[in-house]
């Protein structure tokens, strides 16, 4: 174990410099997909509008659940610069960039099947379908790229480079807002246009993300390895530990979006107004999450370079300082929804019925943010730590308790059931991962070896 801290610097000033710039980031994502919808909704038709609409949710989900990219890379990369072990954090970039690009190819070669078979299931009209697939045809030539810069954001926030994380984003958007009013406004491309700009946005901002990091890591070239050192990137039992690690995060990824698929869907039962109701309280929890995520991911780097350093003492103080940033923060968070959220439902809808029925269930939205701050924090912690295996299975845990506590919990008590069980989803995921915490602690300071978590 090193007798001084691998990182000196990590305060709570230090660690809330670092969020910022990350919890900007992650507001400025779903930015792409106003800046599209503006554009459409002033250049394009009713049925642009909705091709779009329909196009984008097929993205969402296929990207989402390749996260993995992202966090995997993350807590690889973190350890290996804890452990002052340059040659691997360049092979852990090259080997998850590249698998990112062969899975873009993949969706590029299978994108016939893929736009085929979700549109045969969407209840979408015959011009809205056929718009739809002209999107998707255009924009999936752009999965390479950002399937790439999953990877790269990965490498950068295991590096601690937020601040150049933020820059990249800005330039994606920046990019594909010129690009959109361009191809749909001026050429009039429509949604076609959207996608194509889209696209060629990822790519341009792929290659900048590829040369800073180039630049980066050239710079932190002092050992004797080549730059690439290929014996790395192609040694077995690396490659299976970050397939084992990627297969983990992706189930855990794909529980969490049946879950809410599922929570979506049951509000549907209820009605119209119930629906439309919890979809504007659920936007109070994804805007609650960009502030979680900032310090969930600055855990991530942290964790990881003390896992990778071996030293417990300074594992303890990140977790420490970190997660106490992030409870004020879910604190501050959650009472603002609690006292301001009338107000801001009033902001997002102007229908009375639905209006009444979001400030109804708004204490539950308030309680979900406060309680959701513990399993942010321990999904940072262990994707950091790559024990991928315990998040995995806390993933699989939660969506059974939360089916288990919604059906009967629907059935007595309505959407304030559904939302009671909604709750218990989120609890059960930092309760399934708590007992793994210990382990993960008594482990620093032994050799890691084998398949992760």
């Amino acid at each position: 174990m090193p007798s001084q801290p691998p990182h000196p610097e990590a305060t709570r000033r230090s660690i809330a410099r670092q969020a910022w710039p990350i919890i900007v980031a992650n507001a400025a994502v779903p930015m792409l997909g106003l800046v599209d919808t503006a554009v459409i909704g002033h250049y394009g038709t009713a049925v642009d509008l909705g091709a779009l609409a329909l196009g984008a949710l097929l993205f969402n989900f296929i990207y989402w659940s390749f996260g993995f990219l992202r966090m995997a890379t993350t807590g690889f990369t973190a350890q290996a610069d804890g452990a002052g072990d340059e040659p691997e954090v360049r092979a852990t970039l090259a080997r998850s960039a590249g698998l990112g690009l062969l899975l873009g190819v993949g969706l590029l070669l299978l994108q016939w099947p893929l736009v085929t078979a979700y549109f045969a299931v969407m209840d979408a009209s015959a011009a809205v379908e056929a718009t739809g697939e002209g999107y998707f045809r255009a924009r999936i030539w752009g999965a390479p790229a950002a399937l790439a810069l999953y990877a790269f954001s990965g490498t950068l926030i295991g590096l601690g480079h937020s601040r150049t994380l933020l820059l990249v984003q800005l330039l994606l958007n920046g990019v594909n807002a010129v690009l959109d009013v361009y191809l749909a406004g001026t050429l009039g491309l429509g949604a076609f246009g959207i996608g194509l700009g889209t696209a060629i946005a990822e790519w341009a901002t792929c290659l900048v993300a590829a040369l800073v990091l180039w630049r980066t890591l050239r710079a932190r070239h002092r050992d004797r390895e080549a730059f690439v050192p290929w014996a790395r990137v192609r040694d077995g039992a690396r490659l299976r530990r970050m397939m084992s690690a990627n297969g983990d995060i992706m189930v855990r990824t794909l529980c969490l979006l049946l879950g809410f698929g599922w929570f979506a869907n049951q509000g549907a039962r209820f009605g119209d107004v119930t629906l439309a109701a919890n979809h504007i309280l659920l936007q109070l929890v994804s805007f609650s999450a960009f502030f979680l995520d900032g310090y969930a991911f600055v855990a991530e780097a942290l964790v990881g370079r003390a896992v990778g350093a071996r030293d417990r003492a300074w594992f303890r103080r990140v977790v420490r300082l970190s997660s106490e940033l992030a409870l004020g923060t879910a604190a501050a968070l959650a009472a603002g929804v609690w006292l301001l959220g009338p107000v801001v439902v009033g902001l997002l809808t102007s229908l009375e019925a639905v209006r009444a029925a979001a400030v109804a269930y708004l204490p539950w939205t308030a309680v979900y943010v406060l309680l959701s701050v513990a399993a942010f924090q321990l999904d940072g912690i262990f994707i950091g730590a790559t024990r991928t295996r315990a998040m995995r299975n806390a993933g699989l845990v939660s969506l059974g308790a939360f089916l288990l506590a919604a059906w009967p919990a629907a059935a007595w008590w309505g959407n304030h059931g559904l939302w009671a069980a909604f709750v218990v989803f989120v609890v059960a995921r930092a309760l399934a991962l708590l007992p793994h915490y210990r382990r993960l602690e008594d482990s620093l300071g032994q050799p890691v070896g084998g398949r992760p978590g």
